[in-house]
Parts: structure tokens; C-alpha cells; sequence
């Protein structure tokens, strides 16, 4: 793959002397054509190649605020950023995979023909980023130097997302120097479009699509983290899809180390959708964070191990406080290298947010413009101060909290795996499953979580997202269940799987769990990883018994833990778990190519429920089952 002598010279003098030696020191032809193409599409006025040199990097921070994408705050190395007020999420309407005639993965995810989709885009980004420089970014995904390593390349126009991917992502220039011409890589084209006031003009033409047949992604028009962050969720569908043909996982989870007795640490990992308890589970106090977001999976001499696909934290910042959150707290208020986005700067360049300790300002700057108490926008809702999705990106080095093996080429080996949801009446708090496939079906394949009043008007409804994945499966769902099922089973001893649920509530609407009771649950899921507790065998799955349970509240919380709250908690409520499986039996009915196992497995938990409740009746407490 050679370019023509036009290319090359359109590339030299847009890169210039220095810019295209750094290009030419990777001797891979694809990226060369890559960026020619690009370059000679959008028609930047230069183009920054970036290398990983401390200067390098040091020239995309300067490049954010000479643009004035971000603004220094008070505290050192601190800068906020602003979106536009109707760009402060990911455009789920635009976000579209691009597939060939024929190819159909299901109706769960939203696609285009890849011909007419190709060129829309390239339409769009004709000449878009005239008058702008172009930054020229490399990546790692995963440890460098890794069996699990993956090459990302990315260009964007926006110095702003140069900047957040540094904090994101291990830096990948000398990984693509000495992966030279053998090196395959994932790519992505963005760019912010025109700027007004610095913020995205032209939203009617934000698109956001991703080909996994040629491992791009294309963001125009779009300025937002979810939409512009190429190597976040965007490439997470392509490492789904490259990972079904090479026999790996990529998995919308967390890792962490859970530390259990004589100073053993035990790696989980865990999915749980928006506004579950994904992030506050990974940074419980006294464990340690490899994780929060995206982990790669591979079967390395028969054992299951992980890594952390990035390095950094894009996080939702709203409802942070000292008292839950004391450990990322401490690092928003140190001096750091920090991005804020979308929450309000006052006069003094301190930053404030919905749930934060103190206050609210009186008055400020935030993605609305000037900000009072009480301000409302032009369809007369009541603006905030600041947005319900405002976040904060940092990296994950800056936490005290942070687990030694992030960096760890070998990953860490995955002794237990949690899924958890927003479940008012029906799952337990903590149960393992039997096994791997029973796992995989009953707490993975069947994940629901109750939509809130905040986000769709209208509060308890379960929503299907089998392993908090729905959004970004980039293969037909049944495979998608059936690979994991495979993954398992070519494991010598597959890591345990657990369901929870933090959202349990009693009859008169009040929640049954504090908390700080999900740090009990994964303590004894800890124990019961290396079969150090005993477990009593339910219907549904393993529960603790109540001495163990009294033992690590007394011994982690120095807490009393009563009889009458662990039997409310492990009480089994049969006709709501019956009525949750035969919702998730007719969904996968419409699933093509959904695993006969599914059915099965299912079909045996009611027939296991419906023995029981004819011994019991509809409420069994856990001393049935002893």
C-alpha cells in the first residue's frame, strides 16, 4: 500500500518537515494512507503530529486553552470545559453502525447502509476543519507491551479531546513504531465542525458511526466526551466485534482488587448500568481501583485475566460529596491535571455541581452562560447549576486508591465476576450463581435495570441491558451471549459470578440496603471466590447465611447487623422473580440465533421457583432453605 506522489506532497506540506518525520518514523503504509486521506479531506491549515514526548503532550494542554476549549481554574493543573448546552450527551438518534447489504445484528442496535453512510460523512467532513489544526494522536488500549494490547489512532481538530484522551489512555507512538508494518490498529476521525463562542454550531449534522468491517469510527459535528472520545464506547464496539473472531472479550465492566484475608487481594470485575453503583463499587473504601469503565478478557493458560482497556476516569460528577466519595473528593480538590466539563466556575474559578458539599453559588459561569439560582432556558425549564451529566477526567494515577497492577502486561486474574442493576422488588442483594452458564444467563443475559423519574418521567420500569452492554454489542445478540458461554467454558476454572442489587425495597417504598452494605457484599463474595464461607443453595442461586453475614458488618463496619434485616433482605419473592424471567423469556424469543441454553436454563429456574412455592409460598425466608 504505497501513496501516490500527489499525496505525498499534500501530506508534506501540511505536516511540515519536522510533523512528517514523525510520521515517517512508524513504517506502517496504512496509517500513512490513513492520514493522507484525512488530511486531504478535511483540509486542516497544519497538522500537529504528536509523539509521546513530555513536550509533545505538554504542547496539546497549551493548544486546549490557546483555543479556548478549556479555561484554568483556581487550583493547579485544573481547567473546565464547555459543551454546548444541547450537546451534554451521547446522540443515541445519530450514533449508527455502518454495515454492508445483507449483514443484520438485530433490532436492538441502530445501523445504516454502509455505502450511503460513508458517504454522508465524508460529505460532512469535506473541508470541515479548514482554518483549524489537526491533532494526530496515538494510542494504546490495554498495557503496552501486551498480548492485550490494541492500537488506536486518532485525528481530531479539538485540542480540548486531544487533551482528555492523554488523561484517558496509555500513550501509543513508540507502540506504533515498533509494531512497524504488522501493526493493525483501530482509527477515528473526528472533528468539533465550526465553532460559535467555542462551543459546536452546526448539531443538525452530528453523526456518529462506526464501521467494524474497516475498524473506524467517524464523530462530526460534536464536541461531547461519549460522542468525540473515539477510543471510549465507539472503539469498545469494534474490540466486541475483533474480539468474537479472535476468541477474547471486551466487557462494559470494571476491575478492582477486593482485599480478604492475610493480605490475599482477589480481582472482580463487574457490569452494572448508569446510575447503579458502577463507579461507587469500584472505589469502595479500603479496596483498591484497576477499572471503572471498559476491561478486556482474555484465557491465558486456562485462567481468565483482565485489564483495563484505559487509564483514566471520565466520570459524572453530580452527587459527589466528601462523605460517599471521600477518595475521589480528595483528588478534585488537590492539585492535579483535571478536566472539568459542564459544571459551574464561580468569580473565584472554584467549580461547583449538583451534590456537591456547601452552598450553591449565587451566581457563575457554567454550560448555559451567566448562571443564577433559578435560571431558566428558553423553553422554560429550570437550569441547574450544573448538568446532570457534567464529569470530571482525570488519571487514574492521581487516586491513592489505585490498584499497583493497572499497569500489569499479564492483566490480573479474574476470581469473580458481578452483575448488578436498579431492582426495587426482586433480586436479593448478593447471590452466586450455580455456574458459569447459569452465571452468564440468569444474572448477565437477564440484567435488567428500573428507569428513573429523573432521566424518562417515569420511575420503576425495567429496562432490558444484558450485561449492561445493549448500547454497544457489535455482533448479533445471541452470539454476543453464546461467545461468552464459549469464553467460559474454555476456562479451567472460571472465575465466580454474582448478581446484586442495591436497590431493594420494602413494601412501604424504602430502601432495605445502606449504602455502604455493598463493601459486606463483596467482602463475602471474596470468601466465597476461594469456598472459605459456606452458602445456602436457594431456587435462584447461593446466598450467605446470616453468621457470616453478622461477622463482616461487626468485623469491616463495626456494625450490629440483626436477624430481622438479613431475613427482610434474603427473603425470596417468587412471583416477581417468575414474572422478571418470563419478561426475559419472550424478549430473547424475538433474538435471532438466541442460544437453546438460554431457554433451558431459564425454564429450570421456574420449574426450581414453582417447586418451592408450592413447599413455601410466595415470600420464603432463608431459613427455608437450610
Amino acid at each position: 500500500m504505497k501513496m501516490d506522489r500527489e499525496m505525498t506532497e499534500n501530506l508534506r506540506a501540511k505536516l511540515g518537515e519536522q510533523n512528517y518525520k514523525k510520521l515517517m518514523a512508524i513504517n506502517n503504509a496504512k496509517l500513512h494512507k490513513f492520514l493522507s486521506d484525512y488530511v486531504a479531506l478535511c483540509n486542516p491549515d497544519k497538522v500537529f503530529v504528536c509523539t509521546d514526548s513530555k513536550d509533545d503532550l505538554r504542547y496539546i494542554r497549551e493548544s486546549a486553552l490557546r483555543n479556548n476549549e478549556e479555561q484554568e481554574l483556581a487550583i493547579k493543573g485544573h481547567t473546565i470545559h464547555f459543551d454546548s448546552y444541547y450537546d451534554q450527551a451521547r446522540d443515541v438518534q445519530h450514533t449508527s453502525f455502518l454495515l454492508p447489504k445483507g449483514v443484520d445484528l438485530g433490532p436492538n442496535i441502530n445501523f445504516i447502509d454502509k455505502e450511503e453512510g460513508v458517504k454522508e460523512v465524508r460529505g460532512i467532513l469535506k473541508n470541515l476543519m479548514k482554518g483549524k489544526e489537526m491533532y494526530v494522536r496515538f494510542f494504546c488500549l490495554g498495557p503496552t507491551d501486551s498480548v492485550f494490547s490494541v492500537l488506536s489512532c486518532q485525528l481530531t481538530d479539538s485540542a480540548y479531546v486531544a487533551h482528555s484522551l492523554d488523561l484517558l489512555y496509555r500513550q501509543g507512538y513508540e507502540a506504533f513504531r515498533k509494531a512497524g508494518s504488522k501493526g493493525y490498529f483501530f482509527r477515528v476521525i473526528h472533528s468539533a465542525g465550526e465553532l460559535e463562542n467555542s462551543v459546536c454550531k452546526n448539531l443538525d449534522k452530528r453523526r456518529v458511526y462506526i464501521d467494524t468491517e474497516d475498524e473506524i469510527v467517524y464523530s462530526t459535528n460534536t464536541q461531547y466526551g461519549g460522542n468525540t472520545l473515539g477510543l471510549k464506547k465507539l472503539s469498545m464496539r469494534l474490540a466486541i466485534n475483533r474480539g468474537f473472531h479472535e476468541g477474547w472479550l471486551c466487557e462494559h465492566m470494571f476491575v478492582m482488587g477486593v482485599h480478604g484475608p492475610k493480605k490475599r487481594v482477589s480481582y472482580f470485575t463487574g457490569a452494572f448500568p448508569s446510575l447503579c453503583g458502577k463507579t461507587s463499587t469500584s472505589m469502595m473504601t479500603g479496596e483498591t481501583i484497576v477499572g471503572d469503565d471498559i476491561a478486556y478478557f482474555r484465557n491465558i493458560k486456562g485462567r481468565m485475566r483482565a485489564v483495563n482497556v484505559e487509564c483514566g476516569m471520565f466520570g459524572i460528577i453530580m452527587g459527589i460529596n466528601s462523605k460517599d466519595d471521600p477518595i475521589i473528593w480528595k483528588t478534585l480538590h488537590s492539585p492535579n491535571e483535571i478536566i472539568f466539563s459542564n459544571v459551574l466556575v464561580t468569580p473565584e474559578k472554584s467549580v461547583h455541581w449538583i451534590g456537591k458539599d456547601g452552598d450553591i453559588p449565587k451566581k457563575g459561569i457554567n454550560h448555559s452562560g451567566e448562571w443564577w439560582p433559578g435560571k431558566k432556558d428558553e423553553k422554560g425549564n429550570g437550569i441547574d447549576v450544573s448538568h446532570k451529566n457534567a464529569r470530571f477526567t482525570l488519571n487514574l494515577m492521581r487516586l491513592e486508591n489505585i490498584d499497583p497492577k493497572l499497569n500489569d502486561p499479564k492483566g490480573v486474574e479474574v476470581s469473580g465476576i458481578i452483575y448488578g442493576g436498579r431492582d426495587s422488588n426482586t433480586w436479593v442483594p448478593v447471590r452466586e450463581a450455580f455456574d458459569w452458564a447459569h452465571g452468564i444467563i440468569c444474572c448477565g443475559a437477564a440484567l435488567e435495570s428500573e428507569t428513573t423519574a429523573a432521566t424518562l418521567g417515569k420511575e420503576g420500569v425495567p429496562k432490558f441491558n444484558p450485561m449492561s452492554n445493549i448500547e454497544f454489542v457489535s455482533i448479533p445478540l445471541g452470539r454476543y451471549i453464546q461467545h461468552n458461554l464459549d469464553f467460559g467454558a474454555g476456562v479451567k476454572k472460571p472465575p465466580k459470578i454474582f448478581g446484586v442489587n442495591y436497590f431493594l425495597k420494602d413494601k412501604q417504598g424504602h430502601f432495605l440496603n445502606e449504602k455502604t452494605d455493598k463493601g459486606i457484599w463483596l467482602k463475602w463474595a471474596e470468601l466465597r471466590a476461594h469456598d472459605e464461607v459456606n452458602a445456602i443453595d436457594s431456587p435462584v442461586g447461593r446466598i450467605p447465611r446470616y453468621e457470616d453475614l453478622k461477622r463482616l458488618f461487626q468485623h469491616v463496619q463495626g456494625k450490629t447487623y440483626t436477624e430481622r434485616d438479613y431475613v427482610e433482605q434474603f427473603t425470596l419473592r417468587v412471583n416477581e422473580f417468575l414474572a422478571k424471567i418470563n419478561r426475559i423469556i419472550a424478549i430473547y424469543k424475538k433474538v435471532p440465533d438466541a442460544p437453546a441454553i438460554i431457554f433451558q436454563t431459564l425454564e429450570e429456574e421456574i420449574a426450581r421457583l414453582k417447586e418451592a412455592q408450592g413447599r413455601f409460598g410466595d415470600y420464603i425466608g432463608p431459613e427455608k432453605f437450610l
